[in-house]
């Protein structure tokens, strides 16, 4: 007979049972304890005792060169982004068996810093130019100093590995040496060269800004239609042919008359959103493509520019905008003519300031009409004025037809101050406001009756990055790297011209992740001009090197190159710095006896910032014990906009001194958003900060949301987003404390062979063994979402919801059984694997729960590699057999729950249904297995008998029909199964199981 549960004389079995015995907290405190962590870190030398762990072992370097921040402000969110996904990589390449290197760096010279300076004496009401410049150097290197502390701080405070103490900054002595170093190899091989083009230029700033130093904001301007008069027409030979083959030699001869007669004084009528650049017009150009025609106007309106008879020539495509904008009705134009290209070609025009009073015969000289075929018919006129120092295709037609190269506009964009009307009015003034320049213009077009229309319009333009004012496009002497010059260094295996070498990297040497990388960079290098390597600025490395006076930069003899002075550059670069170039005598110094200091001018230019982060594989992945072994990184990794920054800049430098791209792969991050889609802005307050999310949730959370997030693309985060991850890492950290307090006292030899444990025990490690090979290729690929996905779905619903659920009786209330020592086993075996897979991504949080287990003093999870996979542990037939049962399993839970919910059960172990089973391959492994354990009740009834109508059904597992009972007998009081034998036993209310293990 049963015994009765409900005596008070029985015993209270709780204290027999083997619960789980942890410390581990189930809150966090990830704001607090973090620092702690990081102390520990510092104090046992992680990343010093791995470096010693690879030294004469066979592991493989790996080095993630760093993209060096800039040192000048606190960290944003994409510091964060980009600093986090690079810790990502560098911890699992170490914890896969690689000697993992990272050496983080900063990027010191350049104008945001020398501009800080300038504030400062600007402030004071001081003029910089009047400081010396070493003194000034001295002040911005100060600065530089002082950020790189704050930022190692705030980096360090993410968790970030690395050798912090001893980073690479481009203003040590021997980066700086390293850099004038290189670019004396671009001096030595041929491919530098001083030029005039127009360049990108901040009349702010007053320098040439380079590319990815500028970025494009709406900003009003004015758009005119301007009249250029026909001045003449000559003849050709393909205009009589033209004519001939229109109208036949009879009437070519009128029909040319005619056509000259009506051109006759007519206009040509440009459109530009640049009125300062008429003064510099030398030519306009008309693509042969474009159908042009002749408008006479009939009729004006009051208040119109245009003049009744006046005839213009237009893209027929554009006539009648033009037209609505000079405020001219249809029925006040006709169309006279065709004007056909080979026309147009003949003509030659005056400029709309030629003759004018006071102008000195300034712009009295004739306007060529030139093909070109960066004329469109998508806007304007058909008509493109042409200033050869103000554009780039301006500036290759004015080298194609030999046009005239201005100096109109000085270094703060003013006029020259000799030039009629114009002198010294100013594009831009020093705060980057519109300066008084286009106005003037205008009015001059207006009085000279040069002007049709004009409109005020928002246009996407260049801005300085920096300063946030408009930039323009300036001639300006420069010094250039000709990236289709042969470069005269012997590297020739992949090209003999940077852009050749270039090219050939992208497709052949490196790897793109994702793909669509490789396609932005080929583009921009395929199209790109020479390399603008020189600034106007103070803080930075000179371009270390002389040029004959009364020499052209076209001649030969213009540049010195020697290198025993070359040497006597490094040397001293290597012992006081750049700092060396600008100190008394420094010309009389590295000129030495062989040369007249008064024959030569030292340049006092400086580098492109780009030039000295595009050099870092030199002094870094070269120079360094810890760099590379061939000087070339196995990755880069930053944003996308470094396409056009540091990937590119990068790839030309060492392709001009290596021969190849300084990388073997490139990854490419996106750009941070709010929750919201927007970019984040501090006007619209919109920003989260890194040292925000810290201080509330710890730099674990701010770590999760990266690994959570497709970072190729790119990516939103806000407070809503942050509390979902929050919730992620909560549930993750259950599992993880769930394992704690299984594996509690686990001892070696209480561990169980594989080939000795019960089914499900070794199904666990056939998913451990799989989920490791998914775990190692997504790191290896560099595929954090799809490694966290994986595993954070292992944890939750094939563990915590499966495994775990099903063993947890057998955990609490097995004696010292096999089962439960195959279970305890797995428990450790699954301990080792999550928190080494894991250990990248949450590095506090693995290292806690590491701590929990292995206290001891220089214990560490980072010390750690992923544990080997026993080739023994994949078993694909019963990995088969065992998605089968779960399939059964859920089946049976689901019906369950009716009954839970409808509250005639109030947990599982209340019922013992009746599974009927169609199929008779998964009844046979059905009842090979403890299938009442697997669903976690008191007994389950497997039959091929066919199902009652009113069975349970899940539509997925159609060969499954569950029919609910409830279990008969009594309560165990131990392990509260209901069975029939409870209170049969020697212990009072107990089953068998639990009355053996009591004894």
């Amino acid at each position: 007979m049963c015994a009765d549960t409900t005596d008070t004389n029985t015993p209270d079995y709780k204290a027999t049972l083997a619960l789980p015995e942890t410390n581990f907290p189930m809150r966090a405190g990830l704001p607090k304890r973090e620092p702690d962590w990081l102390k520990r870190w510092q104090e046992i030398d992680v990343y010093g005792k791995l470096r010693a762990k690879a030294e004469g072992s066979d592991r493989q370097p790996f080095t993630l060169h760093d993209g060096p921040p800039y040192a000048n402000g606190h960290l944003h969110i994409g510091h964060a982004l980009n600093k986090t996904l690079k810790d990502f990589i560098v911890r699992s390449q170490q914890m896969m068996g690689r000697d993992a290197r990272y050496v983080p760096g900063w990027d010191c010279h350049g104008l945001p810093i020398e501009w800080k300076i300038e504030e400062k004496y600007r402030a004071k009401g001081q003029d910089k130019d009047e400081v010396d410049v070493v003194d000034f150097r001295q002040e911005c290197r100060k600065f530089a100093e002082g950020w790189i502390d704050i930022q190692r701080e705030e980096f360090k405070r993410l968790g970030i590995t690395g050798n912090w103490d001893d980073p690479y900054l481009t203003m040590d002595y021997h980066a700086e040496r390293v850099i004038a170093e290189e670019f004396q190899k671009f001096l030595m091989s041929g491919v530098l060269y001083q030029g005039s083009k127009p360049v990108m230029w901040s009349p702010v700033e007053k320098t040439a800004l380079a590319e990815a130093e500028v970025e494009y904001h709406d900003r009003q301007t004015d758009a005119i239609w301007v009249k250029f008069r026909v001045g003449g027409i000559a003849g050709s030979d393909a205009l009589v042919d033209h004519m001939i083959a229109e109208v036949g030699e009879d009437a070519y001869q009128a029909e040319v008359q005619s056509l000259t007669t009506d051109c006759h004084d007519a206009y040509v009528v440009i459109w530009t959103t640049t009125p300062w650049t008429i003064p510099q017009n030398r030519a306009v150009c008309f693509n042969p493509e474009i159908k042009y025609g002749v408008y006479e106007i009939l009729d004006t309106p009051d208040e119109c520019w245009a003049v009744k008879e006046e005839k213009y020539i237009l893209a027929d495509d554009l006539a009648a905008a033009t037209f609505q904008r000079a405020r001219l009705e249809p029925h006040m134009v006709r169309r006279l003519r065709d004007a056909p290209p080979v026309l147009l070609e003949c003509m030659t025009l005056a400029h709309p300031f030629e003759g004018a009073p006071e102008a000195g015969g300034e712009w009295n000289f004739t306007v060529p009409m030139l093909p070109g075929d960066h004329v469109t018919a998508d806007a304007g006129t058909g008509f493109v004025h042409t200033a050869p120092s103000h554009g780039d295709d301006d500036y290759a037609i004015g080298v194609k037809h030999g046009l005239t190269m201005t100096y109109n506009i000085m270094d703060d964009s003013s006029f020259r101050p000799d030039l009629p009307f114009f002198g010294g009015l100013r594009v831009y003034d020093e705060k980057g406001k519109p300066g008084k320049a286009n106005k003037a213009v205008i009015e001059k077009l207006v009085e000279l009756h040069g002007l049709l229309a004009r409109q005020r319009l928002t246009i996407s333009d260049a801005h300085s990055w920096r300063s946030k004012a408009p930039v323009i496009r300036l001639n300006r002497p420069q010094w250039f790297a000709a990236i289709d010059r042969t470069v005269g260094d012997g590297h020739d295996t992949y090209g003999k011209t940077i852009r050749e070498r270039a090219l050939t990297s992208i497709d052949e040497l490196v790897t793109w992740t994702p793909q669509t990388g490789r396609n932005r960079l080929y583009s921009m290098i395929e199209a790109r001009p020479d390399w603008v390597l020189s600034r106007q600025r103070a803080w930075g490395v000179p371009l270390t090197c002389f040029t004959r006076k009364g020499v052209q930069p076209d001649e030969d003899g213009y540049l010195l190159q020697d290198e025993a002075v070359n040497a006597r550059i490094l040397e001293a670069f290597e012992a006081e710095g750049a700092d060396a170039w600008y100190k008394h005598g420094a010309k009389e110094r590295f000129l030495g006896n062989d040369y007249d200091p008064a024959e030569w001018e030292q340049v006092f230019d400086v580098l492109d910032v780009w030039f000295d982060s595009g050099s870092t594989h030199a002094f870094v992945l070269r120079d360094r014990a810890d760099g590379s072994k061939d000087g070339i990184a196995d990755l880069y990794l930053e944003g996308t906009d470094q396409h056009r920054g540091w990937f590119h800049s990068s790839m030309l430098q060492a392709c001009g001194t290596l021969g190849r791209a300084p990388y073997r792969a490139v990854v490419t991050h996106g750009f941070t958003l709010d929750e919201k889609g927007n970019k984040m802005s501090k006007s619209v307050g919109n920003t989260v900060a890194p040292e925000d999310v810290t201080k509330q949730y710890g730099a674990d959370i701010l770590r999760l949301w990266v690994a959570q997030s497709d970072y190729t693309a790119d990516l939103r985060i806000g407070a809503e987003i942050l509390k979902g991850v929050a919730d992620s890492y909560r549930r993750l950290r259950n599992t993880m404390r769930y394992l704690l307090g299984a594996v509690s006292h686990f001892t070696e030899d209480q561990r169980v062979a594989t080939e000795d444990m019960p089914e499900l025990e070794q199904y666990i490690l056939h998913r451990v063994a799989e989920l490791d090979r998914v775990v190692r290729d997504g790191y290896t690929k560099y595929d954090f979402q799809g490694v966290f996905q994986q595993v954070f779905n292992f944890c939750t619903i094939e563990l915590s919801a499966f495994y775990f659920d099903v063993r947890k009786d057998a955990l609490y209330c097995d004696g010292d059984t096999a089962r439960r020592r195959a279970a305890r086993t797995v428990m450790d075996v699954l301990f080792h694997r999550l928190t080494t897979w894991l250990a990248p991504i949450l590095v506090f949080t693995m290292e806690e729960v590491w701590l929990e287990r292995f206290p001891g003093d220089g214990s560490s999870i980072h010390l750690q590699d992923i544990p080997e996979t026993p080739a023994d542990w994949r078993n694909d037939a019963l990995a088969q057999k065992w998605q089968m049962v779960r399939r059964a399993r859920r089946a049976v839970t689901a019906a369950l729950e009716v009954q839970r919910t409808d509250k005639v059960i109030g947990a599982s172990l209340e019922a013992a249904p009746v599974v009927h089973v169609s199929d008779p391959a998964m009844l046979a492994e059905l009842r090979s297995v403890a299938f009442d354990d697997v669903c976690i009740t008191s007994n389950v009834t497997l039959t091929d008998a066919p199902a009652p109508d009113d069975a349970f059904r899940v539509t997925d597992v159609p060969e499954v029909a569950v029919v609910f009972a409830k279990a008969t007998g009594e309560k165990c009081q131990r392990c509260w199964r209901i069975l029939p034998d409870v209170g049969t036993h020697t212990h009072p209310a107990t089953c068998a199981r639990c009355d053996e293990a009591l004894s």
